[in-house]
């Protein structure tokens, strides 16, 4: 039937016109932002999930700098402890040196006194941001035994979990101020002789069979400490290389998370240019078909001419 109140073919064709210029204007706003899902109105579950991912990436950022800092507070730590391992090594010299029968040891003393000085220069200096895991005061009111670094973000039934790496400083502090249990401070006792490395002095010695016994019982305490120092220079080392295993887990990470948001949410362009192309053909042609179904109304006045 045709009808001059009721053009059904224009409805059609304006429906289907309308349709694809939806469709057109789906896919140029895709095009034009990169992305296929960027308002929780294209896809609730994939922009929910892709905004968390988003949220918990940009922690893991702030992870990688924490490590970052760790590992610079672990270099300081450790260029202490080895330039420790020189110095304790040349008092230990000097104390073999002062072995030798009528060597004037008062003079021997002045240059261990310089390096006794010179460890407590280093302990002290091997600051950073604020923190000395060499020169502690274990009775100050926020001194903690463990320090910890910021080393993993993870979320687990829907809560975060932040996962650290622990560093005992109790192995590597050279002096402690309230205790004097440092590597460097600590009483040692060889034989009968109990001494510190910080403070060992020669100056009185002689050449007496008991004086030589305890000079060689000084060059024990002090290789015992040389051990110590060591050792710590090790922990730490290792600590370092903990922690820049764990820096490179975490960058690599962050990308696993971002192209894992990428595929949820971003537009594939090949796929989109095409889609547009086509769109403009079939608006072009719903453009058409409602110009053809608008003059249909001019044909039947065409009958009721004489």
């Amino acid at each position: 039937m045709t009808s001059l109140l009721t053009n059904a073919s224009a409805i059609t064709a304006l429906q289907n016109l309308n349709a694809t210029n939806k469709s057109m204007q789906t896919t140029q706003d895709r095009i034009s932002t990169g992305m296929r899902v960027a308002n929780a109105s294209d896809n609730s579950a994939y922009w929910s999930i892709a905004t968390t991912m988003r949220s918990d990436n940009a922690a893991l950022s702030t992870v990688k700098d924490a490590l970052g800092l760790g590992a610079a507070t672990v270099d300081v730590a450790a260029a202490g402890l080895k330039a420790t391992t020189e110095v304790v090594s040349d008092i230990k010299a000097k104390l073999v040196a002062a072995r030798e029968p009528g060597l004037d040891r008062a003079k021997v003393q002045a240059e261990v006194k310089q390096l006794q000085d010179q460890l407590k220069a280093i302990s002290d200096s091997a600051v950073f941001s604020g923190q000395n895991w060499l020169s502690v005061d274990t009775g100050a009111a926020d001194y903690s035994v463990t320090k910890s670094i910021v080393s993993s973000l993870s979320r687990n039934a829907g809560s975060l979990v932040i996962g650290t790496i622990d560093i005992d400083i109790a192995s590597t502090a050279l002096f402690d101020s309230a205790a004097q249990t440092g590597i460097i401070d600590q009483d040692r006792t060889v034989n009968a002789t109990t001494a510190k490395v910080s403070t060992i002095d020669i100056s009185a010695l002689t050449d007496s069979a008991a004086d030589l016994q305890t000079l060689d019982d000084y060059i024990n305490i002090v290789d015992e400490a040389l051990t110590d120092v060591t050792t710590a220079a090790s922990d730490l080392g290792a600590a370092k290389t903990r922690i820049g295993m764990q820096t490179d887990f975490v960058s690599n990470l962050m990308d696993a998370v971002t192209k894992g948001v990428g595929q949820l949410v971003d537009a594939d362009m090949n796929q989109e240019s095409t889609r547009l192309q086509a769109l403009q053909v079939q608006q072009q042609l719903g453009v058409q078909s409602l110009s053809i179904a608008n003059q249909s109304s001019q044909q039947i006045l065409s009958l009721f001419k004489g």
